[in-house]
């Protein structure tokens, strides 16, 4: 796997984790869309701010398969990792990895969509296709 990687750091909450003390499933989802949002404000220039209320535009997933590798808890320190799968017209497949230390916890690919306010798939402008292109993942 080649091509840039995206990461960011981030400290597991309580508001995160279950009775068990453990990360409640369902956290990990929107700790994901939280990356996206900053892979578009930091690497690609794009806030959701800008892409929502400026460009009248939005990514919604369409798909998303996850991998539960290893429970992660209270306090933990995740270090998550962002790549592209592939660059469609309208769509990208993104590689996520969250990882404590060098333990793999979590992994999943998603498939986001470019729309605009029909909420109806729109091609990737061609500004922002440049900016997601270098994430892509060369072939194996």
């Amino acid at each position: 796997m080649s091509g840039q990687v995206f990461t960011v750091e981030r400290r597991v909450r309580f508001a995160d984790v279950d009775a068990a003390g453990i990360v409640f499933f369902p956290r990990y989802f929107e700790m994901l869309n939280g990356v996206v949002e900053d892979w578009f404000a930091d690497a690609l220039g794009v806030s959701f701010g800008e892409l929502h209320l400026q460009r009248h535009s939005s990514v919604p997933t369409a798909a998303i398969e996850a991998r539960f590798a290893a429970p992660s808890r209270l306090e933990d320190d995740l270090r998550f990792s962002l790549t592209v799968t592939k660059l469609g017209g309208a769509s990208c497949g993104l590689r996520h990895r969250i990882e404590c230390g060098d333990e793999l916890r979590f992994e999943a690919t998603q498939t986001i969509v470019h729309v605009g306010a029909s909420l109806k798939p729109e091609p990737w402008p061609q500004p922002l296709r440049e900016r997601i292109a270098p994430f892509v993942e060369s072939p194996r």
